[in-house]
């Protein structure tokens, strides 16, 4: 009796924390993928924290409830029938909206934030090739397990390029730390690049994106992502396939979160994924479809492929829309 009392109290105790931790513990993983080791991040956010402890289906909805699916953004239909509960999609040179679905939504963005850790780490124009070391207080930000570990050295540029490519939330912590002035000026210089390109209704609290705190709107996220476009560095890196990196004795190889960029029917030029609980899964993109250069934001995808199968359905539409201006186009020229 008394061994089923402790653990019904300790199991009592774990649901009040995993009910009010936010996306910084149980369910924070983003989207970190090591190839090497086998790294599935969203299973991981599944993960308890505590060995031996299982949620039920119901509790499990309570802690991963995002932000979007309680305010009721992914009820209704949409004639794309995308999985997005948010999207926006727009010509990148004429800055015309194609597709818009609550569009005016303000959410949590997890790993997106990237970005910006990306841009405010290029325009501080610090030496790509200086060797950093990660630090205890760079692994302890969330509860995913990573090779980059106390003592492990590596480039700025690699640490930028494992951000943006495999959205490591160490390396992007990293990059916070070793900036003039640590993680809070940092966060002060993110924060200040928004206002600087028009993202008003942006807020940044962290250089990883785990909190629910870093939030934006599907318009201010094309601004970024424009802005982001800008460096060459972060189009080479958030596109790139891979990275082996000696982490040891072992040699190391870090994945590229979106499948996408390895796909050769796409022609991506710039793309990042995220994801926590509160946010749900999230993908920005710049790609040329057609020969139309278009930026699509995609916010709380329910399923672990759905954004992907999303920003298909938008290249397809695209294409068929691109074909039929094109006949509309001779038609009214054989007219002439």
């Amino acid at each position: 009796m008394r061994s089923n009392v402790t653990r019904n109290w300790t199991a009592a105790i774990l649901l009040a924390i995993l009910a009010t931790s936010g996306d910084a513990a149980a369910t924070s993983s983003s989207d970190a993928a090591v190839q090497f080791v086998r790294i599935d991040a969203d299973s991981a956010s599944n993960a308890s924290p505590v060995a031996g402890f299982r949620r039920t289906s119901q509790q499990r909805r309570l802690v991963r409830r995002s932000h979007a699916h309680t305010a009721g953004l992914s009820r209704g239909e949409n004639w794309l029938d995308l999985r997005s509960s948010v999207a926006l999609v727009v010509d990148q040179d004429t800055e015309e909206v194609l597709f818009e679905k609550n569009g005016r939504a303000v959410l949590p963005i997890a790993s997106i934030t990237k970005l910006m850790t990306a841009i405010v780490t290029m325009e501080a124009d610090l030496d790509p090739d200086e060797l950093l070391q990660v630090t205890r207080s760079d692994v302890t930000i969330d509860k995913v397990r990573s090779r980059l570990r106390p003592g492990v050295r590596l480039k700025r540029s690699h640490a930028l390029q494992l951000a943006l490519m495999s959205s490591e939330n160490h390396a992007a912590q990293l990059l916070g730390r070793t900036y003039p002035g640590g993680v809070d000026a940092f966060v002060e210089a993110m924060n200040a690049m928004a206002q600087m390109l028009g993202m008003h209704e942006s807020r940044f609290v962290d250089p990883t994106g785990l909190s629910d705190e870093n939030r934006s709107s599907p318009a201010d996220l094309v601004r970024l992502v424009k802005a982001a476009y800008e460096h060459s560095s972060i189009r080479e890196y958030s596109t790139s396939d891979s990275l082996a990196l000696p982490v040891g004795r072992r040699l190391v190889r870090y994945g590229n979160t979106n499948r996408l960029t390895s796909n050769p029917e796409w022609e991506i030029g710039l793309q990042k994924t995220g994801y926590i609980s509160a946010s749900g899964r999230c993908l920005v993109m710049q790609s040329v479809i057609e020969g139309q250069r278009v930026v699509m934001v995609l916010l709380d995808s329910v399923g672990k492929h759905s954004r992907l199968g999303d920003a298909n359905r938008i290249r397809n539409w695209i294409e068929a829309r691109r074909a039929r201006l094109g006949e509309t186009a001779r038609g009214s020229n054989s007219l002439m």
